[in-house]
């Protein structure tokens, strides 16, 4: 049965048992400062299971694309090395959300399994939980009872918390599970040893592949459970292992779905696999790492130095890594991947091939600048070696370094360690590893109280759009300690605040009581679909009514500002062509980000048509168009434009101005001219194929027109010019560009005139034409002179010490037949010698320099040269 066979199957079969067929999220998360990445099949519906939502339906099965790399849930250091650990993997799951409970889930799994995908019955084995005393939880009886009708109760065995008690985090919804795990061992292997034995003991071919979670308790902060109001079902069962099994395979790696991409790898970097141990690891690696990478970039989210970004492009690193090491490939070559992996995926996830060529370029221009690293960080790793004498270990600290600053896992640096006959203090790398864990985990260090529940509602409204104050109740609150200091979560049973999201920042403004007593609130956030208004201060009394006031001026000018993107984004569209399409954006009051696909540059004349066009929409008085509540597929319909990787539901918002039309749930403008006017401050490349366009409107514009007006006032009154500063200006340059052409000539006079009263100056120091001075020339003269007088004198050794503009310089020239023969290197000379001028420097053995910030010990480096020939 190939792997799009078996997925499609698996969503039939709860389709005829009523349940809704929905589509995967983005794997990207968003309104959850708990989760980067979707980790879980689960995760997607949060809101369900914590009652801030209500389902589509109380049926629902989809194919959830995980990601599982960071925090408690990380299997990146496995990935390769075993059969079955994937960073990216496919959840298939059915969910009942206070509908059926375990006699339906232990019954459909079975028939599933055994009936439709006709698993055999003998190879598999199902777990129960065991009770645990400490949260006073007795053996899941009613499990056992239901799995008797199934299978023999030998096969029936018993796990413990850790095992069969699902936790969605610290806090949360929580419950005992029952996992199914299956033997594929050859009969031969399963007379030896008994499968039971082998459930849970990490056997690469007795794996589990479906976990049934019996959702049912809520874990609350101080750690106690409480009974959830509503039962629900929350099951996962891992696409690839299944596929392992129904395809008769004993890896992961040998299915369709891995298959493809590991014949593209075998062709184009010349490897053949399952030959050597070493290889095979890197061409799992490489096979995995490509499908998270990709995946992320078609949800949006770019590999970066930070957050979730910096995850993604520590993915495609090792990957990387892996190819150059043990694959011998030095080149770019990761991103041909990404046409195998869309024409083997696009009709499960069409958004690998709408974003195929984003895709493949980010991923090519990440290559590039890592090999780039790869190879600076081996010049680093040579200079660490020359430091490091025979029989003593590499630094731990360097090595730390060398992983920290260019990306070099422990293991890469003992290998290149190996080579040269050196071993690494891996206890100092650990300490110095520890170091930086502790200090992450001291800076992202935060205390979530359990909500306090003042009243019953569930779903508060949101009234932001018509309204910016409003009386309100609080429902509940809780506190939260982050980094030692204090705040407060408050949720109101409806809201004129905005929170955070769709790029725009969340409200401000206060919370007045009766009393006029004031709580200012800070931020306006939105998580598992909770507005949250934090404050650093509760009311004395919780239990009034309030009036919530939104802080009407940023709020209006972030909203010129939100709807100037929706403009700009048509602008876009219309001058650089249809192939443009949003990727990020922020709205705050004060300016506006765009971030873009395009894959050049934005020439000044097509940024002046882009300006030229918003500001004609502004002039035209255009009126905002708002439909709430519009179905989803009438607002596609009427040319809304949707984003990838964003979760849409049944009915959106769809915004119109004109002939921009977008969904979209931020606040906007009622009329485009309340904008003023749009202006252009910069437009960059942040990464292949994404441009970025950084612009300002409104009362932003004013200020900057008054700047430039008092730049150009200023420009004028230096200049002396009331008219035509551009003339006087050009004037400046032409008389600068002359006298830098006499300058230089009257340096080269210098120079000359230097060479031989310096030559004459050099003294024989066992054989060795030696001079050491100061000079009042800047780098680039004093390489020159020394060259020069280099081409006159054999056997020279030259060190020429400067101060140029405050910064000590040093120039070290050596003769080669002296850097030969006498093995003199002026790099490792200028190193030591930096220390007196508190910097550092280096080059080849023949000529090298050194800069630093202490031009005082010029003389002291001078003196101390004269050792290395004396």
């Amino acid at each position: 049965m190939k792997s799009r066979d078996i997925r499609s199957k698996f969503l039939e079969f709860f389709k005829s048992k009523d349940h809704l067929v929905v589509p995967s999220a983005p794997m990207v998360v968003k309104n959850d400062p708990t989760l980067m990445f979707v980790n879980s099949g689960m995760a997607p519906f949060k809101e369900y299971f914590l009652g801030n939502a209500e389902p589509k339906k109380p049926r629902i099965t989809d194919s959830q694309k995980c990601l599982r790399v960071s925090g408690k849930h990380n299997d990146l250091e496995e990935v390769g090395y075993d059969t079955y650990h994937h960073t990216l993997f496919e959840m298939l799951g059915n969910w009942s959300f206070g509908d059926y409970f375990k006699e339906e889930a232990i019954a459909w799994a079975w028939e599933l399994l055994t009936e439709i995908y006709k698993i055999d019955k003998d190879k598999l084995y199902v777990t129960i939980f065991e009770g645990d005393k400490e949260d006073g939880l007795s053996l899941d009886q009613e499990a056992f009872n239901i799995w008797k009708k199934y299978i023999s109760e030998d096969r029936i065995l018993k796990g413990n918390k850790k095992d069969n008690f699902w936790e969605m985090g610290e806090q949360g919804p929580c419950g005992p599970c029952s996992e199914i795990h299956v033997d594929i061992r050859t009969d031969e292997e399963r007379a030896q040893v008994d499968g039971k034995d082998l459930v849970n003991m990490d056997h690469p071919q007795v794996v589990e592949i479906w976990n049934l979670v019996f959702m049912e308790y809520n874990r609350k902060a101080n750690g106690s459970l409480e009974s959830l109001p509503y039962k629900h079902i929350d099951t996962g069962m891992g696409f690839e292992r299944l596929c392992m099994v129904l395809q008769g395979v004993q890896s992961n790696y040998d299915t369709d779905v891995f298959t493809p991409l590991i014949r593209e790898i075998e062709t184009i970097t010349d490897s053949t696999y399952g030959k050597d141990d070493k290889v095979d690891v890197a061409i799992r690696v490489i096979a995995d790492h490509i499908r998270a990478v990709a995946f992320s970039i078609a949800d949006g989210q770019l590999p970066g130095n930070s957050g979730a970004g910096y995850v993604i492009r520590r993915i495609l690193r090792r990957a990387i890594r892996y190819g150059f090491t043990f694959l011998n490939e030095k080149e770019p070559f990761i991103y041909k991947l990404s046409r195998t992996l869309s024409d083997q995926l696009y009709e499960a996830f069409p958004e690998l091939k709408a974003q195929e060529r984003i895709i493949h370029n980010v991923i090519k221009e990440e290559e590039q600048s890592f090999l780039k690293t790869l190879d600076q960080g081996l010049m680093m790793m040579d200079r660490v070696l020359d430091k490091t004498t025979e029989g003593e270990l590499v630094s731990g600290k360097r090595a730390f370094e060398l992983y920290d600053t260019y990306g070099f896992p422990l293991d890469l640096t003992q290998l290149i360690a190996k080579e040269k006959g050196y071993e690494v203090d891996t206890e100092g790398f650990e300490s110095e590893m520890q170091k930086q864990k502790d200090r992450s985990r001291a800076a992202a260090a935060s205390e979530t109280s359990d909500w306090v529940i003042l009243e019953d509602d569930d779903i508060e409204e949101f009234i932001g759009y018509d309204v910016l104050t409003a009386d309100v109740r609080i429902t509940r609150y809780r506190k939260v300690i982050q980094q030692k200091e204090e705040r407060y979560h408050l949720v109101f049973n409806l809201t004129p605040f905005y929170p955070e999201g769709g790029g725009q920042v969340g409200d401000g403004g206060a919370l007045e009581a009766p009393n006029g007593d004031v709580i200012y609130i800070w931020t306006t956030k939105k998580e598992n679909n909770v507005i949250i208004h934090e404050t650093k201060a509760l009311p004395k009394d919780l239990t009034q009514t309030f009036k919530a006031i939104v802080g009407e001026e940023s709020r209006h000018l972030s909203a010129c500002n939100h709807t100037a993107t929706h403009l700009l984004h048509q602008a876009l569209r219309t001058i650089l062509g249809t192939h443009v399409e949003q990727k990020g954006s922020l709205v705050q009051p004060k300016s506006l980000r765009f971030d873009f696909s395009h894959f050049k540059k934005v020439s000044p004349e097509e940024l002046q048509e882009i300006e030229d066009f918003v500001n004609a929409r502004i002039r035209d008085r255009l009126p905002l168009e708002e439909q709430r509540q519009i179905p989803l597929q009438t607002a596609l319909d009427q040319g809304a434009l949707a984003l990838f990787g964003e979760k849409y539901g049944d009915v959106v918002r769809a915004i119109r101005f004109g002939k921009s039309m977008e969904l979209c749930g931020g606040t906007h403008v009622s009329n485009t001219r309340d904008i003023w006017y749009f202006k252009i401050k910069s437009e960059s490349a942040i990464a292949a194929g994404i441009r970025r366009i950084e612009a300002i409107t409104n009362r932003a514009v004013g200020r900057y027109f008054e700047e430039v007006e008092q730049n150009y006032i200023a420009v004028k009154e230096v200049l002396k010019s009331n008219n035509e500063p551009a003339k006087a200006i050009s004037q400046l340059q032409n008389e600068n560009a002359q006298l830098k052409k006499e300058l230089e000539g009257l340096k080269r006079d210098k120079v000359k005139s230097l060479k031989t009263d310096l030559l004459a100056k050099t003294q024989d120091i066992n054989g060795v034409n030696f001079l050491a001075t100061r000079l009042d020339l800047d780098a680039a003269a004093s390489k020159n002179l020394a060259f020069d007088m280099g081409a006159l004198k054999d056997n020279l050794f030259l060190l020429f010490g400067s101060d140029h503009g405050g910064k000590a310089i040093l120039t070290c020239y050596i003769s080669k037949e002296l850097a030969t023969d006498r093995e003199l290197n002026a790099g490792q000379i200028v190193r030591e010698l930096g220390k007196h001028i508190q910097g550092g420097g280096g080059g080849q053995p023949f000529f090298a320099t050194a800069g630093g910030k202490n031009p005082a010990g010029l003389d002291e480096a001078l003196k101390a040269v004269r050792s290395f020939i004396e």
